[in-house]
């Protein structure tokens, strides 16, 4: 008798849940996308066929991908794992997981992708909620290797081991995030240094130009190599503490981002979706770019595979 296919519910088909979708689908799963959006359900089919071209997985593997519009009518005995990726609302999130804990079976895990809630604010009410973790990809989920798993002060060890495992078995590089933290690990980096490039801008000490050659040609260039803690290994922690010494009290430590950045969003200036931000956009330019970016992380993509064989 063939062993059964894995099957994995992912709870929201928008930006996240659909590029979730590719990912367990060239991995051979059995998927089914929940989302109250017809226009989000008839858009998947599609997405998941163009996103499996891009990880070079056959695109019989979206015959796997089934979609629907309310949660009972998923085949939860079969379902191995919950992914909710439904959108940044906490009471939301808490109703969601009151109906998912009476729906799936009592070993299913379930993960959520939020970026913005404590795993322990979203499953605290849950009798079971040992078995809830973060499950944190990085967009574009399905060519981002990164994902963060999270364990709350509840979760059961063995789940988070548990998703860990199963993340390395789908080609991602997850890390154990064994602290609820706001932010986590790699949203807390990124806001830090988020907030001197914006302050930096804000001073008038360089352009947005400026701020984003510095980072992707200069230390930003050497980092799909080593992060920056190998990179002080061979540099010398000596060395960094004697610059830090030096840097460290003219780094800004503002509690709120700089006025400008409240002044760009208040004016509607959001960047792409609204053709507008640092840069304007049209639609060519869109196209344009996001191709760009696809084709570098894809080729980000083979360096780390090339790297590891």
């Amino acid at each position: 008798m063939a062993e059964r296919k894995r099957a994995v519910a992912i709870i929201g088909g928008g930006v996240m849940g659909g590029d979730i979708a590719v990912i367990f689908a060239a991995g051979g799963w059995d998927v089914h996308v929940m989302s109250p959006s017809r226009r989000t359900r008839d858009a998947l089919p599609a997405r998941v066929v163009a996103g499996l071209g891009k990880l070079g997985a056959p695109g019989a593997a979206a015959a796997g991908v089934a979609v629907y519009r309310e949660l009972g009518a998923l085949p939860w005995t079969a379902i191995d794992l919950v992914v909710e990726a439904v959108t940044e609302d906490i009471e939301l999130k808490r109703r969601l997981y009151a109906e998912l804990e009476r729906l799936a079976r009592p070993d299913t895990p379930l993960a959520t992708n939020t970026s913005t809630f404590p795993i322990g604010e979203i499953g605290k009410a849950l009798a079971t909620r040992s078995r809830v973790a973060g499950l944190h990809f990085f967009m574009p989920a399905h060519l981002v290797p990164l994902v963060e798993v999270i364990s709350a002060g509840f979760t059961d060890p063995a789940v988070a081991a548990r998703l860990v495992a199963l993340m390395k078995e789908l080609g991602k590089a997850p890390i154990h995030v064994t602290k609820d933290v706001p932010g986590f690990v790699g949203n807390r980096l990124q806001h830090a240094l988020m907030r001197e490039a914006l302050y930096l801008i804000a001073d008038g000490v360089t352009t947005p130009e400026g701020v984003d050659t510095a980072v992707r040609m200069g230390f930003g260039f050497r980092f799909i190599a080593c992060g920056p803690v190998m990179q002080k290994e061979m540099s010398g922690w000596d060395t960094h503490l004697y610059s830090g010494v030096s840097v460290y009290p003219h780094l800004h430590d503002e509690k709120e981002p700089p006025a400008m950045l409240r002044k760009m969003v208040d004016g509607g200036r959001l960047g792409m979706k609204a053709r507008h931000g640092f840069w304007q956009w049209d639609d060519a330019k869109l196209a344009a770019e996001r191709a760009r970016i696809e084709r570098c992380l894809r080729a980000g993509m083979e360096i780390l595979k090339s790297d590891e064989r």
